[in-house]
């Protein structure tokens, strides 16, 4: 068995920003099953792996403790455009099988 040797505040960081994304999905109305089939799961394991290196933690807790349901991913998410597609996905006919989407290339919003 293979030993990655994540020390425990790397760890927290994971598990913390694991956490945030589940919320985030879930405030804008994103189906987490739906999305782990878009692009066969690698668009799920690309948007996970953008949130644990995101460095917009605090401006994640803030809009999730601020902000109501809402239909739109916030500007600064470097997963908005995935997010998006999974709410297109949900609205289209395709929404019970494997969705593809156009690779992420465009980052978040600056820091202002």
């Amino acid at each position: 068995m293979v030993d990655f040797c994540f020390s425990r505040p790397m760890l927290e960081r994971v598990l913390r920003h694991v956490e945030l994304m589940d919320r985030m999905m879930e405030r804008i109305g994103v189906d987490p099953a739906l999305a782990a089939r878009i692009d066969g799961g690698s668009a799920w394991y690309d948007a996970r792996t953008r949130c644990i290196g995101c460095c917009r933690e605090a401006a994640c807790h803030a809009w999730l403790a601020e902000a109501g349901p809402s239909a739109e991913p916030p500007g600064f998410c470097a997963n908005a455009p995935f997010l998006r597609a999974c709410l297109a996905a949900a609205a289209g006919p395709a929404a019970s099988h494997v969705i593809h989407m156009a690779p992420v290339t465009s980052q978040a919003a600056p820091v202002t």
